[in-house]
């Protein structure tokens, strides 16, 4: 196992009528900023219940964060920000308003310039506005780490900054919020929360088999309650398991001393940024080909994660490695998430040529060990067709 620090400050609060504990969680004397995306929290009852359990805090609000939140929108939540002295920022909704909602707070008192620079030149910041989170959309994690993902549209750009000072102070997750949710982003949760774990533990590192093991059981909780969901929207201790699942998934304990990778999620977020599709959708795609092409240096533990996961028992070898990568991208078809380029228009050989290009130009190296660079990328992305 590798060193390695962790910390993590976030307050959990979960579970039913969990949003009334929201007044005693935000100061007193806080001027509160709700920020949240298209409104549906307005038509499932959750806005209704925020503004009752802040009671008398002064609060304005801002609206329209978009999935894969835009620096753009998130620059004029900035600005109002700025002029209303907020000193406390409560996102409501999913992980894309919470993403947003991290950026607003890193920029709110930046000073340096333009603060995209805080995601593009990974510059860190010292301070940031203090923030909480209402969790509707079980998926990123973001309520429980320090990551966010914002998109500029006027470069066509979709980049991940880290800071220690963007963790919630707390997280409220009541399961009830998401009833409501329309199955394909219930399916494109299932999916992101699947590929962070696979991206912490599909790895070739030293042995760590604890946090094996936990993330072996998450993705099979995964498996076990997905089609559950689907099938029984209302069931609260289904939607109360995935939305622990999402939260595991990438608050960063499973990766604690063990190699990463993300590189699906590198490659995912340039087809993002070009194509539009939804950031889940992206990784289901992209997953199974880095596996095939990396199928070398992780074939024990896409053997272990085959045989312990999937249950295959019948099989070794690269027999084996295949048939576990063939059940993930059976399971992501059976959320009604494709795993192919084709079944969103997008022609595999245009998407390889431009991606591997935008990396190329960066200097990028993604993977484990920084194995996998643009010519891979383009290859990666050409048996995604």
């Amino acid at each position: 196992m590798k060193n390695f620090v962790y910390h993590n400050p976030v307050k959990i609060v979960f579970g039913k009528g969990s949003i009334a504990q929201l007044g005693s969680l935000v100061p007193a004397t806080a001027r509160v900023l709700i920020t949240y995306g298209g409104g549906s929290i307005k038509r499932n009852g959750v806005y209704d219940q925020v503004c009752r359990a802040l009671g008398s805090h002064r609060v304005c609000e801002f609206s329209g964060i978009e999935p894969n939140p835009r620096y753009e929108t998130c620059m004029r939540a900035v600005t109002l920000a700025r002029a209303e002295k907020t000193d406390f920022l409560l996102a409501v909704g999913g992980g894309s308003v919470l993403d947003g909602t991290k950026f607003i707070a890193a920029a709110i008192p930046y000073a340096s310039g333009d603060p995209w620079k805080i995601v593009s030149q990974g510059r860190p910041t010292a301070v940031a506005t203090p923030l909480g989170c209402v969790l509707t959309l079980p998926a990123t994690g973001s309520e429980m780490n320090g990551f966010a993902v914002i998109s500029r549209d006027s470069t066509q750009e979709k980049l991940a900054f880290a800071s220690p000072y963007i963790y919630p102070q707390f997280s409220i997750m009541d399961p009830e919020t998401t009833y409501s949710l329309p199955p394909r982003q219930v399916a494109n949760g299932i999916v992101d929360a699947f590929v962070h774990v696979a991206e912490q533990y599909l790895t070739s590192g030293p042995p760590a088999p604890l946090q094996d093991r936990q993330a072996e059981a998450i993705l099979a909780t995964l498996i076990e309650q997905a089609p559950k969901v689907l099938s029984q929207p209302q069931d609260y201790d289904t939607r109360a398991n995935l939305m622990w699942c999402a939260t595991q998934a990438l608050n960063g304990l499973i990766g604690c001393g063990m190699t990463q990778d993300w590189s699906t999620h590198m490659i995912g977020h340039e087809l993002t940024a070009l194509y539009g599709i939804d950031h889940a959708q992206s990784l289901a795609i992209v997953l199974p080909a880095v596996w095939r092409n990396r199928r070398s240096a992780k074939a024990a533990k896409l053997a272990q994660y085959g045989r312990r996961v999937w249950g295959l028992h019948d099989a070794d070898g690269d027999a084996l490695v295949e048939r576990a990568i063939a059940h993930t991208q059976e399971f992501f078809e059976a959320v009604s998430v494709p795993t192919r380029l084709s079944a969103y228009g997008i022609v595999a050989a245009e998407a390889a040529e431009k991606v591997s290009e935008r990396l190329r130009v960066r200097g990028a190296k993604l993977g484990e060990g920084e194995a996998i660079l643009p010519d891979q990328v383009r290859t990666i992305l050409e048996q995604c067709g």
